[in-house]
Protein backbone atom coordinates (compact mmCIF):
# COMPACT_ATOMS: atom_id res chain seq x y z
CA UNK A 1 0.00 0.00 0.00
CA UNK A 2 1.52 3.33 -1.03
CA UNK A 3 1.43 5.93 1.73
CA UNK A 4 1.18 8.68 -0.90
CA UNK A 5 -2.31 7.44 -1.67
CA UNK A 6 -3.62 9.06 1.47
CA UNK A 7 -3.94 12.81 1.96
CA UNK A 8 -4.45 14.35 5.36
CA UNK A 9 -7.29 16.89 5.10
CA UNK A 10 -7.59 19.93 7.31
CA UNK A 11 -9.87 19.78 10.32
CA UNK A 12 -12.53 22.44 10.50
CA UNK A 13 -13.83 23.85 13.74
CA UNK A 14 -17.54 23.66 14.48
CA UNK A 15 -19.17 26.47 16.46
CA UNK A 16 -19.97 25.51 20.04
CA UNK A 17 -23.60 24.78 20.78
CA UNK A 18 -25.70 24.94 23.90
CA UNK A 19 -24.76 22.16 26.37
CA UNK A 20 -27.23 19.27 26.10
CA UNK A 21 -29.21 17.96 29.02
CA UNK A 22 -27.96 15.08 31.14
CA UNK A 23 -30.46 12.77 29.44
CA UNK A 24 -29.10 13.78 26.05
CA UNK A 25 -25.52 13.12 27.17
CA UNK A 26 -26.37 9.64 28.42
CA UNK A 27 -28.22 8.87 25.21
CA UNK A 28 -25.19 10.12 23.27
CA UNK A 29 -22.91 7.85 25.30
CA UNK A 30 -24.81 4.89 23.91
CA UNK A 31 -25.66 5.97 20.38
CA UNK A 32 -22.88 8.42 19.51
CA UNK A 33 -23.18 11.75 17.68
CA UNK A 34 -22.05 12.59 14.16
CA UNK A 35 -18.57 14.03 13.74
CA UNK A 36 -15.85 14.09 11.12
CA UNK A 37 -12.15 13.37 11.38
CA UNK A 38 -8.87 13.44 9.52
CA UNK A 39 -6.19 10.84 9.91
CA UNK A 40 -3.60 8.92 7.95
CA UNK A 41 -4.28 5.92 5.76
CA UNK A 42 -3.95 2.49 7.33
CA UNK A 43 -0.40 1.37 6.72
CA UNK A 44 0.89 4.84 5.79
CA UNK A 45 2.19 5.58 9.27
CA UNK A 46 3.38 2.05 10.09
CA UNK A 47 5.91 0.95 9.16
CA UNK A 48 7.78 4.02 7.94
CA UNK A 49 10.10 2.03 5.71
CA UNK A 50 9.37 0.23 2.44
CA UNK A 51 6.23 -1.90 2.43
CA UNK A 52 7.14 -5.54 3.13
CA UNK A 53 5.63 -8.52 1.45
CA UNK A 54 2.69 -10.18 3.17
CA UNK A 55 2.84 -13.74 4.49
CA UNK A 56 3.04 -16.58 1.97
CA UNK A 57 -0.31 -17.77 0.68
CA UNK A 58 -2.12 -19.86 3.24
CA UNK A 59 0.04 -18.72 6.16
CA UNK A 60 -1.09 -16.46 8.97
CA UNK A 61 0.67 -13.12 9.55
CA UNK A 62 3.55 -13.64 11.97
CA UNK A 63 5.11 -10.16 12.16
CA UNK A 64 3.70 -6.75 13.08
CA UNK A 65 4.08 -5.59 9.48
CA UNK A 66 2.23 -8.56 8.05
CA UNK A 67 -0.54 -8.31 10.64
CA UNK A 68 -1.20 -4.66 9.90
CA UNK A 69 -1.20 -5.27 6.14
CA UNK A 70 -3.74 -8.06 6.61
CA UNK A 71 -6.01 -5.74 8.61
CA UNK A 72 -5.64 -3.08 5.93
CA UNK A 73 -6.59 -5.55 3.20
CA UNK A 74 -9.59 -6.74 5.18
CA UNK A 75 -10.81 -3.21 5.82
CA UNK A 76 -10.47 -2.46 2.11
CA UNK A 77 -12.72 -5.43 1.35
CA UNK A 78 -15.22 -4.29 3.98
CA UNK A 79 -15.51 -0.71 2.84
CA UNK A 80 -15.80 -1.69 -0.84
CA UNK A 81 -18.48 -4.33 -0.13
CA UNK A 82 -16.24 -7.21 -1.20
CA UNK A 83 -16.19 -9.12 2.07
CA UNK A 84 -14.95 -12.69 1.97
CA UNK A 85 -16.21 -13.76 5.42
CA UNK A 86 -13.12 -15.97 5.73
CA UNK A 87 -12.31 -18.86 8.04
CA UNK A 88 -15.73 -20.26 8.83
CA UNK A 89 -15.46 -23.74 7.31
CA UNK A 90 -16.26 -26.93 9.24
CA UNK A 91 -12.64 -28.10 9.03
CA UNK A 92 -11.36 -24.83 10.48
CA UNK A 93 -13.89 -24.97 13.31
CA UNK A 94 -12.60 -28.45 14.13
CA UNK A 95 -8.98 -27.25 14.19
CA UNK A 96 -9.87 -24.30 16.39
CA UNK A 97 -11.32 -26.65 18.97
CA UNK A 98 -7.74 -27.72 19.67
CA UNK A 99 -5.83 -24.41 19.55
CA UNK A 100 -6.00 -20.79 18.48
CA UNK A 101 -3.39 -18.60 16.79
CA UNK A 102 -4.85 -15.10 16.29
CA UNK A 103 -2.57 -12.64 14.51
CA UNK A 104 -3.80 -9.36 16.04
CA UNK A 105 -5.36 -7.97 19.19
CA UNK A 106 -7.94 -5.24 18.62
CA UNK A 107 -8.90 -3.06 21.57
CA UNK A 108 -12.08 -1.37 20.44
CA UNK A 109 -15.15 0.41 21.77
CA UNK A 110 -18.37 -1.38 22.72
CA UNK A 111 -20.25 0.62 20.07
CA UNK A 112 -22.48 -1.75 18.10
CA UNK A 113 -21.48 -0.09 14.82
CA UNK A 114 -17.80 -1.01 15.11
CA UNK A 115 -17.43 -4.81 15.32
CA UNK A 116 -13.75 -5.53 14.54
CA UNK A 117 -14.35 -8.89 12.86
CA UNK A 118 -16.60 -7.19 10.29
CA UNK A 119 -14.61 -3.95 9.98
CA UNK A 120 -11.49 -5.99 9.10
CA UNK A 121 -13.32 -8.85 7.32
CA UNK A 122 -11.73 -11.54 9.49
CA UNK A 123 -13.06 -14.89 10.67
CA UNK A 124 -12.85 -17.41 13.46
CA UNK A 125 -9.50 -17.55 15.20
CA UNK A 126 -8.09 -14.46 13.44
CA UNK A 127 -8.49 -11.70 16.01
CA UNK A 128 -8.39 -11.48 19.79
CA UNK A 129 -11.02 -8.84 20.54
CA UNK A 130 -11.15 -6.74 23.69
CA UNK A 131 -13.88 -4.10 23.92
CA UNK A 132 -14.67 -1.42 26.48
CA UNK A 133 -16.54 1.87 26.15
CA UNK A 134 -14.14 4.43 24.74
CA UNK A 135 -11.31 1.84 24.70
CA UNK A 136 -10.86 2.59 28.41
CA UNK A 137 -8.16 0.58 30.13
CA UNK A 138 -8.77 -1.19 33.42
CA UNK A 139 -7.08 -4.25 34.90
CA UNK A 140 -9.38 -6.68 33.10
CA UNK A 141 -8.65 -5.02 29.75
CA UNK A 142 -4.91 -4.87 30.45
CA UNK A 143 -4.88 -8.49 31.55
CA UNK A 144 -6.76 -9.60 28.45
CA UNK A 145 -4.26 -7.83 26.19
CA UNK A 146 -1.32 -9.19 28.19
CA UNK A 147 -2.70 -12.70 27.72
CA UNK A 148 -2.71 -12.28 23.97
CA UNK A 149 0.79 -10.78 23.90
CA UNK A 150 2.54 -13.01 26.42
CA UNK A 151 0.71 -16.33 26.11
CA UNK A 152 -0.33 -16.34 22.45
CA UNK A 153 2.63 -14.29 21.10
CA UNK A 154 0.35 -12.09 19.00
CA UNK A 155 2.49 -9.59 17.04
CA UNK A 156 0.11 -6.62 16.83
CA UNK A 157 -2.06 -4.64 19.24
CA UNK A 158 -4.40 -2.18 17.49
CA UNK A 159 -6.24 0.43 19.57
CA UNK A 160 -9.31 1.30 17.49
CA UNK A 161 -11.12 4.56 18.24
CA UNK A 162 -14.08 5.59 16.12
CA UNK A 163 -16.03 8.54 14.80
CA UNK A 164 -18.99 9.59 16.96
CA UNK A 165 -17.75 7.91 20.14
CA UNK A 166 -20.44 8.55 22.73
CA UNK A 167 -18.16 7.76 25.67
CA UNK A 168 -15.74 10.47 24.57
CA UNK A 169 -18.63 12.88 23.99
CA UNK A 170 -19.93 12.26 27.52
CA UNK A 171 -16.46 12.79 29.01
CA UNK A 172 -16.04 16.11 27.21
CA UNK A 173 -19.51 17.27 28.23
CA UNK A 174 -18.96 16.30 31.87
CA UNK A 175 -15.72 18.25 32.04
CA UNK A 176 -17.17 21.32 30.35
CA UNK A 177 -20.29 21.49 32.53
CA UNK A 178 -19.09 19.96 35.79
CA UNK A 179 -22.11 17.67 35.66
CA UNK A 180 -21.74 14.29 37.36
CA UNK A 181 -22.58 11.17 35.45
CA UNK A 182 -23.88 7.91 36.96
CA UNK A 183 -21.10 6.14 38.87
CA UNK A 184 -19.93 3.64 36.29
CA UNK A 185 -20.19 6.07 33.38
CA UNK A 186 -18.33 8.66 35.45
CA UNK A 187 -15.48 6.15 35.77
CA UNK A 188 -15.23 6.02 31.99
CA UNK A 189 -15.27 9.82 31.74
CA UNK A 190 -12.52 10.10 34.35
CA UNK A 191 -10.28 7.77 32.34
CA UNK A 192 -10.88 9.70 29.11
CA UNK A 193 -10.46 13.16 30.65
CA UNK A 194 -6.62 13.32 30.34
CA UNK A 195 -7.02 13.04 26.56
CA UNK A 196 -9.43 15.97 26.13
CA UNK A 197 -8.17 18.44 23.52
CA UNK A 198 -8.62 21.91 24.98
CA UNK A 199 -7.37 23.64 21.84
CA UNK A 200 -10.70 23.00 20.11
CA UNK A 201 -14.31 23.78 20.88
CA UNK A 202 -17.74 22.24 20.41
CA UNK A 203 -18.00 19.16 18.23
CA UNK A 204 -14.43 19.69 17.04
CA UNK A 205 -13.21 19.13 20.61
CA UNK A 206 -14.99 15.79 20.83
CA UNK A 207 -13.66 14.75 17.45
CA UNK A 208 -10.06 15.66 18.28
CA UNK A 209 -10.32 13.94 21.64
CA UNK A 210 -11.35 10.68 19.96
CA UNK A 211 -7.97 10.63 18.19
CA UNK A 212 -6.05 11.86 21.22
CA UNK A 213 -7.55 9.19 23.45
CA UNK A 214 -6.69 6.38 21.03
CA UNK A 215 -3.10 7.64 20.97
CA UNK A 216 -3.03 8.00 24.75
CA UNK A 217 -4.30 4.44 25.20
CA UNK A 218 -1.66 3.19 22.75
CA UNK A 219 1.03 5.00 24.74
CA UNK A 220 -0.18 3.60 28.06
CA UNK A 221 -0.07 0.08 26.68
CA UNK A 222 3.34 0.63 25.10
CA UNK A 223 4.71 1.74 28.47
CA UNK A 224 3.78 -1.55 30.13
CA UNK A 225 7.12 -3.28 30.87
CA UNK A 226 6.14 -6.67 29.41
CA UNK A 227 4.75 -5.09 26.27
CA UNK A 228 7.64 -2.65 25.95
CA UNK A 229 10.16 -5.49 26.02
CA UNK A 230 8.47 -7.22 23.11
CA UNK A 231 8.18 -3.97 21.18
CA UNK A 232 11.92 -3.39 21.69
CA UNK A 233 12.73 -6.74 20.08
CA UNK A 234 10.52 -6.04 17.06
CA UNK A 235 8.22 -8.94 17.90
CA UNK A 236 5.28 -6.63 18.70
CA UNK A 237 3.85 -3.30 17.58
CA UNK A 238 1.17 -1.23 19.32
CA UNK A 239 -0.73 0.99 16.90
CA UNK A 240 -3.55 3.53 17.29
CA UNK A 241 -6.23 3.81 14.60
CA UNK A 242 -9.63 5.33 13.90
CA UNK A 243 -12.75 4.00 12.18
CA UNK A 244 -14.92 6.38 10.16
CA UNK A 245 -18.60 5.50 10.30
CA UNK A 246 -19.38 7.56 7.20
CA UNK A 247 -17.18 5.54 4.83
CA UNK A 248 -16.15 2.50 6.94
CA UNK A 249 -12.47 3.34 6.53
CA UNK A 250 -9.83 2.56 9.17
CA UNK A 251 -6.81 4.85 9.33
CA UNK A 252 -3.72 4.72 11.52
CA UNK A 253 -2.93 7.61 13.86
CA UNK A 254 0.60 8.84 14.35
Amino acid sequence: MNSNTFVQPERTSVPATRAPSRRTVLRTAVAGTAATGSVLGLGSAFPAYAEPAGPPAGQRPSTPDQALRELAAGNRRWRTYRQEHPHESPSLRARLSRAQHPFAIVLGCVDSRVPPELVFDQGLGDLLIVRSAGEVLDEAVRGSIAYGVLELAIPLVLVLGHQSCGAVGAAVHAEETGESLPAHIQYLADQIRPSIDHTRHGDARVDATIDAHARHTRDLLSADPDIARRVATGALAVVAARYQLVDQRVDTLR
